[in-house]
């Protein structure tokens, strides 16, 4: 089973402002089929995620390769340049184009990144899966990021991780990815699933890129499948976005990130089931909530 891109119809009513960037529309498909053997010894058919590597360009020099599933390589790419400050601005950029038949995305800028090589010659190997990695420079930045005022209800909290467990999504049918959201208090507004979590909040970053006048990130939330690394915590503050919800954990460094920015940081969210480890001044708490949404509705 293939699902449909998630993003397909943001994507092409962005492409119609005039300044940014050109984008290809290269899909490719997410799951694949493998014959398995059964607990009861039978041969069945399943699918699994898809994983490709795709080499990313700036003006005709290599930069890196990414594993990823090969949902929205176009905005990976734009919210990866973004996220690792390379590019001030979309506008900056003059194309993206995808070729899956040779694993390559060629980005043109209008006029070159300065001091690219500088920039890219330190590099940090994050935890997770799909080993992401961020430039060196990147993490002496953190001070100098300024988080929008912004809260969320329980009650949210609550619709959020309800919208999340209705989403059909490659996770349900082929398991082995992790899932990426933003939030509009609980409405979710584009959701994207890769092989690892730091792929699908730059392709997250991406698609808001190419939406400046209508996506800010001041009132939105980001969720993610995976656990809070000083990586995602960064990523969602260079967003603008100042509230991060996980079903999962959170790790030390980026707990330590989160606090010093005053990110609300909200983990181990299941049913009606949270731990908000930073930035709780954020976060309106209606205990009355609890029990009064009944079994298996969030």
């Amino acid at each position: 089973m293939t699902h449909a891109p998630a993003i397909s119809k943001p994507l092409a009513t962005a492409l119609k402002g005039g300044e940014l960037p050109r984008l290809t529309d290269a899909h490719a498909p997410l799951t694949h089929a493998v014959e398995a053997v059964n607990e009861r010894g039978e041969t069945e058919l399943v699918h699994i995620p898809a994983e490709r590597a795709l080499t990313l360009y700036v003006d005709k020099r290599e930069l890196v390769t990414l594993m990823t599933l090969g949902a929205h390589p176009e905005l990976l790419v734009l919210g990866y340049l973004r996220n690792q400050r390379l590019v001030a601005d979309a506008r900056d950029i003059e194309s993206i184009t995808v070729d899956w038949d040779v694993g390559a995305a060629a980005v043109k800028t209008r006029r070159g990144i300065e001091r690219i090589e500088e920039r890219t010659a330190s590099r940090v190997v994050t935890t997770g899966c799909g080993q992401g990695s961020v430039f060196g420079a990147l993490m002496d930045d953190v001070a100098s990021i300024a988080l929008p005022p912004a809260r969320i209800t329980q009650g949210e909290l609550y619709g959020l991780v309800n919208a999340i467990r209705l989403k059909e999504s490659t996770y349900k049918s082929a398991g082995s990815v992790h899932g990426c959201a933003l939030f509009r208090c609980s409405e979710l507004l584009v959701f994207v699933e890769d092989v690892g979590r730091h792929n699908a909040i730059d392709t997250i970053a991406g698609w808001m890129w190419m939406q400046p006048h209508t996506v800010q990130g001041g009132d939105k939330v980001f969720y993610t499948t995976g656990r809070l690394t000083s990586e995602m915590v960064i990523k969602s503050a260079q967003m603008g976005v100042p509230i991060v919800v996980s079903r999962s954990g959170m790790t030390q460094m980026g707990h330590a990130v989160a606090a010093q920015l005053g990110l609300c940081a909200i983990g181990r969210a299941t049913n009606q089931r949270f731990v908000c480890y930073t930035g709780a001044e954020r976060l309106e708490l209606q205990p009355e909530l609890v029990g009064e949404f009944g079994q298996g509705r969030v």
